[in-house]
């Protein structure tokens, strides 16, 4: 166990906290027990290790990572009641799902240990999302999704600016542009650099190996993720590489299920299931109408890539500038907690109640024209007019 200590404290000490995640203020970090999901690469562990560094006692916490050897040939039980009669009140397990039956084990300690609090996170959201019902009432779930823009801008030049809801965004979308120029000056230089290498947190390890990470963290969800909390077939991973290389090239996608079906040589209910499981390996993002639901046999109306970084490195120079738009504007709109629906007019529905349209400088209002909450949210665009919204300032939403 001294061995796991050491790791722990040479891996604290190594932290910065000098930026934090905006999700860290929204953690109920005094609960019983809290889960952190979020795609590979979001910074969980980081977050974790944080929040020790900064606000808890060294002698009273631990931190384990699930996939160590040392877990191999010892039990996490037995290194959590070792921690705890010694005094430990506070237990980080990260990469949970590398440990076989992990959900009992934890379950164990929440109910057995009542002074304990224990926090725990993994790259596998599949491997969360099954963790059985017992334990589900007994965790708080936390989301940290992929950085914003205004994360972004805040880890690459150390300046730190305030979060906007949607609304305030809407209504006073010049003032606030007018206030985000007093300590950034070039908004859409931040902006054309985030689409390219924004997305996560590592950028800051260097720039130019970027994107190969990106396809390094694909090919892991999908060749070790996947297939260890769903079994399947060796055929089945090269179909889903080859289906998200489809959504990454195209015009925003909308899939005609049957033809890709046949481009990828497979049935058209495999697909849905296939568009479903990279969906919840957060790969992708499925746009649905609100009349219908989610459902798996409810197609989708729309298809994007879960953020703009791996578009990047999948279209390989070759991505769409309406695909990189619409996917900014979801995924910043999504990141931020808002539900973004496919509407009858217009690019998205937000909260049943905002339409909005997004594209280039020459976008108008006609085919939104007669929506009565409808905007326009425009690229190459430093300041608004009236309903007219830069696409840059929706990435200051979280």
């Amino acid at each position: 166990m001294e061995a796991l200590i050491n790791k722990y404290r040479d891996l604290l000490q190594q932290t910065d906290i000098s930026f934090v995640r905006g999700l860290s203020n929204k953690i109920n970090w005094d609960a019983r027990a809290v889960c952190i999901e979020g795609a590979r690469g979001t910074g969980k562990s980081t977050l974790m290790l944080q929040h020790i560094k900064s606000t808890l006692p060294l002698h009273l916490t631990l931190y384990l990572s699930l996939d160590d050897l040392y877990f191999k040939q010892h039990s996490l039980l037995s290194v959590a009641e070792r921690f705890y009669q010694e005094g430990g009140r506070y237990l980080f397990l990260d990469e949970v799902h590398k440990y076989a039956d992990w959900q009992t084990e934890v379950k164990n300690l929440y109910d057995f240990k009542p002074q304990l609090h224990i926090v725990v996170s993994g790259s596998s959201i599949l491997a969360l999302q099954q963790s059985n019902a017992d334990l589900s009432r007994r965790l708080l779930r936390y989301h940290l999704p992929e950085l914003s823009l205004r994360e972004f801008v805040a880890l690459k030049t150390g300046v730190a600016l305030p979060e906007y809801q949607l609304h305030d965004l809407l209504e006073n979308h010049q003032a606030i542009v007018d206030d985000i120029k007093k300590s950034v000056t070039s908004p859409l230089k931040f902006f054309r650099e985030y689409l390219t290498y924004g997305a996560y947190p590592f950028f800051k390890e260097g720039e130019s190996g970027y994107l190969m990470r990106i396809q390094q963290l694909i090919n892991v969800i999908i060749d070790y993720d996947l297939p260890e909390a769903r079994p399947m077939e060796v055929s089945t991973l090269a179909k889903l590489k080859k289906l998200l290389y489809i959504i990454s090239t195209a015009v925003p996608f909308t899939p005609n299920i049957t033809r890709l079906a046949e481009q990828i040589s497979t049935s058209r209910n495999r697909l849905l299931d296939m568009l479903e499981l990279l969906e919840k390996a957060q790969l992708i993002r499925n746009l649905r109408s609100s009349s219908f639901g989610i459902s798996l046999m409810n197609k989708p109306e729309k298809v994007f890539l879960h953020n703009n970084s791996l578009i990047m490195a999948l279209a390989e120079g070759q991505a769409n500038s309406g695909n990189l738009r619409e996917t900014f504007f979801y995924t910043q709109l999504s990141g931020a907690g808002y539900r973004v629906s496919y509407p009858k007019m217009g690019d998205f529905l937000v909260e049943q109640k905002y339409t909005f349209e997004v594209g280039g400088k020459n976008k108008t209002f006609k085919q939104i024209a007669d929506e009565p909450e409808a905007y326009l949210a425009i690229d190459d665009l430093e300041y608004g007019t009236s309903r007219k919204i830069p696409l840059w300032l929706f990435g200051f939403l979280y």
